[in-house]
C-alpha cells in the first residue's frame, strides 16, 4: 500500500527499424486490497506463532488464491488470449457466425482439450476482433487507468479512435466548396477540426484484464483496458501507458461498491538482436540500396547529354528578388537577356519577360516591392579562332524597373545591366540604377499630370550601345539620376566536355575559358577586367561611406594646394 505510484500515464511514441512481430510485453497484476491485504495480515500473525506456523501458513497461501491476486503474462504483437468470457461464448458453435468465429471456436476446444491456458485474468483483443471495435470509449481512458482524476476525451482523440473505420477515399475538405476554390478564407470550426485530421491507418491491441471478485470471473462489466498498443507501416510503435523501466507500478482502482486497487506493471522483454543477426541485416540493406541504385541508373541510361567538344553549356535559374529605393509604388520590371558574339541559345527560348506589378512594404526606412520571380535562360558559347584577338564577353541582363498610377499610365523608374558570373555556383547580385533627368518645371509638371518620363530609345545604351563603333564613347550634356536597386539571385552552372576531360586528367585549371582550350591569353584579361571592377566598386563604397563634409575638405585642401604652387 505505500508503493510509489505512477502517475504519468499518457502514451509513448517509439520508433523502429526492426519488425514489430518481434515485440513482446511482460504484463503483470496484483491485488493490493481486500482478500490479498487480509492474507498478508494473517500470515503475519500465523508466522509469530511458532506451534502453528506451518499449518496455517499452507492453508492460507494455497494456489487457488494467489491465482486470484496476481498473474503474469507474456504477449506477443497480435497474439489472442481468451477471456472467461470468450471461453463460454466460443464453446458453443452456434454463436459463430463468421470465418474469424469458427478458428476461435476450434482454439478454444483444443485449449479445453489439451487444458494448456496459460492465462485467466489477463486477456487480449486483437485487431480483428470485434470486440476491439465495441470497445466502449470511456474504457480507453486515463479515468480507469489510474484512476483518480477523470478526464475529458479531446475532439482529436475521439476521431483518432476511430480513424481505421473511415474511408481512405473520404474527402475532409467541405463538400459546399466547389473544387475550383481551393483556399477557404472563412472556414468554420467544424471543417477546421476535419481538415486537421492525421488519416494513416494503423494496427491496434488491447490487454484486457478481468478484475472481477474471485469466482466470478467472466463479466463483461469487469474488463479493465491495462494496455493499448498501436503501430503503422513507417516503424511507429505506440504504447498507452509507457513501460515501467524506472518507474513505479500503475495504479488501478475498480467501480462498484467494492473499490478495488490493482498493480500493474508493464515491461519490454523484446529479444535483443545478436552481433552477427544485426551484420547479416546490415548487408541485406546495404545489397537493398546497391539494386536499388542499380535499378536507377539502369531506368537514366548510360549516355548522359552532353555538349559537342568545343562548346560550354551555360545553365542561370535566376530569380528577381526585389526592388527597393524608388519613388512610387505598383512596380514592375521589363528585362530581357543580350547574347553577345559566339553565344546563341535555343530557338524556341524567349529571351525576354516581365514581372508582375507589386506594392510596396516599408522596412526600416526604405519602401522595398518583392517580387520572387523565377527565370531560366540556357546558353552556349562556341570558341572560334578568329576571335583570339578579341575579349570574349558574358551575357548579361538589361532591365528597367516601371511604375504603374492609379491612371494605368506607366513611369520609367530606372535602368540597370547585370552581367551574367563567370564562375558556378549561386551569386546574390544587387544592381543599383538610373534614368534619364530632363531639367526644368515644364518636364517636372508634364509628368505630374499628364504622366510618362524621359526614355532610352535602346536599351543598351544603360551600358555600350549595340551601335557603337569608335575608339570612345562621350555622354557630354546628359544628365541622370540615381534611384533605386534591384536584387538578384542567380544559380549558374556550366558543362562542357573539356571539365570531364581535365577531370580524367588530374589537371587543374582556374578559369572556364582555359578548359576550352587556347584561351589562356583571353582568360587572364578577364580576370584583370573582373578585378578591376572590384576594386573600382569597393572605392566606389568606401567614398559613399565617408562624411560629405571629409570629401569637400579634402577636396577644398587639393585647390588650395594647387593654387600654392
Amino acid at each position: 500500500m505505500a508503493d510509489f505510484w505512477n502517475t504519468d500515464t499518457g502514451e509513448a511514441v517509439y520508433r523502429s527499424r526492426d519488425a514489430v512481430k518481434n515485440l513482446k510485453i511482460k504484463v503483470r497484476i496484483e491485488r493490493v486490497t481486500s482478500t490479498a491485504a487480509l492474507s498478508q495480515h494473517l500470515q503475519q500473525e500465523v508466522l509469530s506463532q511458532e506451534d502453528r506456523g506451518a499449518i496455517e501458513l499452507k492453508t492460507l497461501t494455497s494456489k487457488g488464491q494467489q491465482g486470484d491476486n496476481e498473474e503474469e503474462l507474456e504477449v506477443g504483437w497480435q497474439e489472442k488470449f481468451f477471456s472467461q468470457y470468450e471461453m463460454e461464448l466460443f464453446q458453443n458453435e452456434a454463436v459463430c457466425q463468421t470465418p474469424l468465429d469458427q478458428q476461435y471456436h476450434t482454439e478454444v476446444k483444443a485449449l479445453k482439450k489439451a487444458k494448456s491456458r496459460r492465462n485467466h485474468r489477463i486477456f487480449t483483443y486483437t485487431d480483428h476482433d470485434r470486440y476491439t471495435n465495441c470497445l466502449p470509449f470511456s474504457q480507453l481512458q486515463d479515468s480507469d487507468l489510474l484512476m483518480t482524476s477523470k478526464s475529458t476525451p479531446t475532439f482529436l482523440a475521439e476521431r483518432m479512435a476511430s480513424i481505421k473505420h473511415r474511408r481512405q477515399d473520404r474527402r475532409t475538405m467541405d463538400s459546399t466548396i466547389p473544387k475550383s476554390k481551393i483556399i477557404n478564407w472563412e472556414p468554420t470550426d467544424d471543417f477546421v477540426k476535419n481538415s486537421r485530421v492525421v488519416n494513416n491507418a494503423m494496427q491496434t491491441m488491447h490487454i484486457m484484464g478481468d478484475l472481477g471478485p474471485p469466482g466470478r470471473l467472466g463479466v463483461k462489466e469487469n474488463e479493465y483496458l491495462l494496455l493499448t498498443i498501436k503501430t503503422d507501416g513507417s516503424g511507429t510503435v505506440i504504447v498507452k501507458p509507457d513501460f515501467n523501466t524506472d518507474k513505479g507500478p500503475y495504479r488501478i482502482v475498480t467501480k462498484g461498491e467494492k473499490r478495488e486497487v490493482w498493480r500493474l506493471i508493464v515491461k519490454n522483454i523484446s529479444p535483443t538482436m545478436k552481433t552477427e543477426d544485426k551484420d547479416r541485416e546490415q548487408n541485406m540493406y546495404k545489397d537493398l540500396y546497391t539494386r536499388h541504385k542499380e535499378y536507377l541508373n539502369s531506368l537514366v541510361g548510360q549516355d548522359f547529354e552532353m555538349p559537342p567538344a568545343g562548346i560550354l553549356r551555360y545553365l542561370v535559374n535566376g530569380e528577381i528578388v526585389s526592388a527597393q529605393g524608388f519613388e512610387y509604388d505598383n512596380l514592375y520590371i521589363h528585362f530581357f537577356m543580350e547574347l553577345p558574339s559566339n553565344w546563341s541559345s535555343l530557338p524556341f527560348q524567349s529571351l525576354s519577360g516581365v514581372t508582375q506589378t507589386c506594392r510596396t512594404k516599408t522596412i526600416g526606412k526604405e519602401n522595398v516591392a518583392f517580387f520572387s520571380f523565377p527565370f531560366s535562360y540556357e546558353a552556349f558559347y562556341m570558341s572560334e579562332k578568329e576571335s583570339e584577338g578579341t575579349v570574349p564577353q558574358w551575357p548579361m541582363i538589361y532591365f528597367k524597373v516601371l511604375s504603374l498610377d492609379s491612371w494605368q499610365r506607366y513611369r520609367t523608374e530606372g535602368y540597370g545591366y547585370v552581367l551574367f558570373p563567370s564562375e558556378p555556383g549561386n551569386h546574390v547580385i544587387t544592381c543599383h540604377t538610373w534614368r534619364p533627368l530632363q531639367r526644368g518645371t515644364v518636364s517636372t509638371l508634364r509628368c505630374f499630370f499628364i504622366g510618362g518620363s524621359p526614355e532610352l530609345e535602346d536599351l543598351s545604351y544603360v551600358r555600350i550601345p549595340g551601335t557603337f563603333k569608335v575608339e570612345s564613347l562621350k555622354r557630354e550634356g546628359y544628365f541622370t539620376e540615381t534611384t533605386g536597386s534591384v536584387t538578384f539571385n542567380l544559380h549558374c552552372i556550366q558543362q562542357a566536355r573539356s571539365f570531364v576531360d581535365a577531370t580524367m586528367m588530374k589537371k587543374r585549371r582556374q578559369k572556364v575559358f582555359d578548359q576550352l582550350g587556347g584561351f589562356s591569353q583571353q582568360g587572364a584579361v578577364c580576370s584583370i577586367l573582373e578585378a578591376f571592377h572590384r576594386v573600382r566598386k569597393k572605392m566606389q563604397e568606401a567614398r559613399e561611406a565617408l562624411p560629405r563634409d571629409l570629401i569637400n575638405a579634402t577636396a577644398q585642401l587639393h585647390i588650395e594646394s594647387s593654387t600654392s604652387a
